[in-house]
């Protein structure tokens, strides 16, 4: 962390106006660097989350051997995670802003620690896989509860835009730094993949209450939770992805598979009902009216979900295909993490020139051509003429993209509902994720010929035009938009 937290301090220093944020003075925050220390903890804690994730994805292999675990449990100890995480991302949200954003932050961080180091001492599959399940959820509060933070902490305008770039490059840079030291680690000792994120959280924890604001609630009123609307939409969410993952492997056809969409379906429909009717609803519907939020919201899902199903053929490809070990994969994709940390101090000004709308549809292109250029790759395919262009120009479209998309999702929102908004634009992400995913592995199986090197590229060909085709979605969506005369509003 200690290159983000230069770049934090490089970044926000230079803003000339910063009297607003999080209550600081401009001379405190010159001198003490408390704008720059609430947002490098919130950065933390972020790129510990992605961190985690690809970290143990590397080192599953080693987990497998040493536990004795079969492949179908072995996959729950990743899909454990993502279930948590997707399913209490709303619940997180909307607790945060009701109960409180530092309170739900550190409370849910301690989680996250106690649980990393439970998997660390782990003696069984099973006990892995309950830690990751809990960790997931403890994940799930964190993440809109900081973001949410920030959005309270720094005014609309060019401080929180140039705050949630340097926040979107971080998580990017931690599921690329998590690929390599978690093939480094399982050379150590798998369960240092546990014991480090457990490290980690602990030095968080111990600045974290010292640099985030106290909570502060306007109204002076709290407001009751909607029980009936969070236990409905979360059962929904954890039947959603818990349905998406397991769906390659049971058939999308399947009875089972079937009947959990139709109940995801009906929860849903029933969580809408209890919202409608709900004095206090745990997802206010009034977020949803809103098209420019509603189009961040599918953007992300699309852009993200695109990325992660990309980055899983990539994977194969360079592991299965063509006989590279772990650590010379995961040391391919650093591009993808580096380059957006250089971009982000200097997105506000892109932002500020061209609008918020024009920067997300140029990253978005560049995720289009990135996918075109990787569509055609081949046995002899060499990685600075076939990988490392697309890894390049998708380290940029992620710094421009997602930064632009939360910024969208979170513009003029009610500071009572920040903590809600960024757990469905998160949410969002998890659900494409889980959805891409799934989608392109069911293609990829459906058009490889198992057995010969041609027939495994003929399924990577056809499975990397799902995310390319999301890609070109999203970007025909935000066009029209990029098309408006551009004002210095941080949406259009």
């Amino acid at each position: 962390m200690i290159p983000n937290v230069a770049l934090l301090y490089s970044a926000l220093m230079s803003t000339t106006d910063q009297s607003t944020v999080a209550g600081v003075s401009p001379q405190a925050a010159k001198l003490g660097g408390r704008v720059a220390g609430l947002l490098a903890v919130l950065c933390a804690a972020f790129f510990l989350d992605a961190l985690d994730t690809s970290m143990v994805a590397v080192a599953l292999p080693t987990i497998q051997h040493a536990l004795d675990m079969s492949l179908s449990q072995l996959q729950w100890v990743v899909s454990g995670y993502v279930l948590g995480f997707g399913g209490f991302l709303l619940l997180g949200g909307r607790a945060a802003d009701l109960l409180g954003r530092r309170k739900v932050f550190l409370i849910a961080l301690l989680g996250f620690f106690f649980m990393s180091g439970l998997g660390g001492v782990a003696t069984s599959g099973e006990m892995l896989i309950a830690s990751r399940f809990l960790k997931g959820i403890a994940a799930g509060f964190t993440a809109p509860a900081g973001l949410s933070i920030i959005l309270g902490s720094f005014p609309e305008g060019p401080v929180r835009n140039r705050a949630l770039a340097i926040y979107s490059s971080t998580g990017a840079a931690g599921f690329t730094f998590g690929l390599i030291s978690g093939g480094l680690l399982s050379e150590v000792g798998w369960r240092w993949v546990f014991f480090m994120p457990t490290i980690v959280a602990g030095l968080i924890l111990l600045a974290a209450p010292r640099l985030i604001p106290a909570d502060v609630r306007a109204d002076g009123r709290r407001q009751k939770m909607d029980i009936p609307g969070a236990v409905t939409v979360t059962i929904a969410m954890l039947l959603l992805v818990f349905t998406l993952t397991e769906a390659p492997g049971v058939g999308w056809a399947s009875a089972r598979t079937i009947l959990s969409l139709i109940g995801v379906a009906a929860l849903l429909a029933l969580f809408v009902r209890i919202e409608q009717r709900h004095h206090s609803p745990h997802l206010p519907l009034s977020l949803l009216k809103s098209w420019p939020r509603v189009r961040a919201n599918l953007g992300v899902m699309a852009f993200v979900g695109g990325w992660a199903a990309a980055q899983f053929m990539a994977t194969l490809y360079m592991q299965e295909t063509r006989g590279w070990s772990a650590l010379a994969t995961a040391g391919a994709f650093w591009p993808c993490g580096v380059l957006g940390l250089f971009i982000a101090p200097r997105l506000e000004k892109f932002i500020g020139r061209f609008g918020v709308q024009r920067v997300l549809a140029f990253g978005l292109l560049l995720t289009v051509v990135a996918y075109l250029l990787f569509l055609p790759i081949g046995m002899h395919s060499g990685y600075w003429t076939a990988l490392f262009p697309t890894f390049t120009l998708i380290g940029i479209a992620f710094a421009l993209c997602f930064s632009t998309l939360s910024i969208t999702a979170t513009t003029d929102v009610e500071p009572s509902q920040q903590g809600v908004a960024s757990g469905l634009f998160q949410t969002s992400a998890q659900f494409g994720t889980a959805l891409l995913v799934a989608i392109t592995t069911a293609v990829n199986q459906a058009a490889a010929s198992h057995g010969s090197a041609a027939g495994a590229l003929r399924g990577y060909h056809a499975a990397l035009l799902v995310p390319l085709i999301a890609g070109a979605a999203v970007l025909l969506l935000t066009l029209p938009a990029s098309f408006r005369k551009h004002t210095t509003a941080p949406a259009q």
